[in-house]
């Protein structure tokens, strides 16, 4: 995965030694369970998870440049939520942040240097970005980014005991970013 770099942030590769910062927001029930995960029970879990992001090779870490501390997670997902559109080269944007530093613009630098990349880099021709119903904060995320609503679905999700939710999905195609 190539390193990116924002005004405040770099995204890359994670390291097994980010399990620290990992594990002190993905215990928190502010965020797993708005993406679709429970919390963390330990460090030893996070660096767990921390290896298959390796091998996955599709999720980036979010690193504040002035702390240089990993604060959250972003990802590339190859993803197509509609069978309509399967021909098309996309994929799926998806993201945590601490809680600490919500409401501070980070994650749409983030998700829009995502959009930058994936249609300049990888040439894509549509980015998904979905969200419960339930999380406002993603909601506005997908909005002050420039996705447009599209459709949504009822699904269950396997890492929370099967718990039914209502996702949302708003996409982007390339010529609505150019």
């Amino acid at each position: 995965m190539e390193t990116l770099t924002t005004e405040r942030l770099i995204l890359r590769e994670w390291n097994e030694t980010d399990s620290k910062d990992l594990y002190e927001y993905a215990k928190s029930e502010l965020v797993g369970p708005s993406a679709g995960w429970s919390p963390h029970k330990n460090e030893e879990e996070s660096k767990e998870i921390i290896k298959m992001f390796i091998k996955n090779d599709d999720s980036y870490a979010v690193v504040l440049k002035s702390e240089n501390k990993v604060i959250g997670g972003i990802g590339l997902h190859d993803r197509k939520p509609d069978n309509n559109l399967i021909e098309l080269n996309q994929k799926e944007i998806g993201y945590v942040l601490n809680p600490k530093y919500w409401g501070k613009g980070i994650i749409p630098e983030a998700v829009n240097c995502l959009i930058r990349y994936g249609f300049n880099e990888l040439n894509l021709d549509l980015i998904w970005c979905g969200h419960f119903d339930f999380n406002n904060n993603s909601r506005r995320v997908n909005e002050k980014c420039g996705f447009k609503y599209k459709f949504k679905k009822n699904e269950k999700l396997k890492l929370l005991d099967n718990k039914e939710v209502t996702t949302l999905y708003y996409c982007m195609f390339k010529s609505e970013y150019i």
